[in-house]
């Protein structure tokens, strides 16, 4: 061979190479792209947002329709309620059994006013007020209360949203009668 060729075949062999090299960078970023495409996107924090408050107003609607069972399906088993001036109800067994006695002993209307709702991954915290008025079923005097809560609510597998933790006060001064924890209001409180 001459110097001639050898020269061609050296730069074709360059050629060559440089072309592979080009297509394996592209085979590569088209593979990270569709990877990237293809990984499923969580909801949006609007979309989430909008999943909790779904969730708040069919457990409000609940609460104030006396629906013990509709609230027990959407009472989660690490639920916590941890109402002022008394132990918290812990699991899902102690708080159904509680909002089972309020829906058999009173009438109850409650309004929640969310302030800020803040949303982590799976979990999310919400702050906010309520008011409540509780009248007992057979006759008497009903009674009302105010206060603000904390919540925390946690994704479930499925991508639903439940509440997992409730704390609640009011704003009534305590031993003034309506400032009572709802436990005296009805035979046990009410979740705001």
């Amino acid at each position: 061979m001459n110097t001639e060729s050898i020269g061609i075949m050296n730069h074709s062999n360059r050629l060559f190479r440089t072309c592979i090299v080009a297509v394996a960078a592209l085979l590569a970023a088209a593979t990270l792209v569709a990877c990237a495409r293809s990984q499923p996107q969580g909801p949006s924090t609007a979309e989430d947002e909008a999943a909790i408050a779904e969730f708040n107003a069919r457990y409000l609607k609940a609460i104030n329709d006396g629906d013990s069972a509709t609230l027990a399906s959407l009472t989660t088993p690490e639920h916590i309620m941890i109402p002022p001036g008394r132990p918290p109800i812990v699991g899902k067994e102690a708080n159904d059994a509680a909002n089972a006695r309020v829906a058999q002993t009173s009438r109850i209307e409650e309004t929640w006013s969310p302030q800020e709702t803040v949303i982590s991954g799976d979990l999310a915290y919400q702050r906010g007020t309520f008011t409540v008025a509780a009248t007992p079923k057979a006759g008497g005097t009903t009674r009302n209360m105010s206060g603000t809560f904390l919540r925390i609510y946690k994704r479930q597998p499925n991508g639903d949203w439940r509440m997992v933790r409730d704390m609640f006060n009011t704003d009534q001064p305590a031993g003034g009668g309506l400032g009572a924890p709802a436990s005296s209001v009805a035979p046990a409180p009410t979740p705001p």
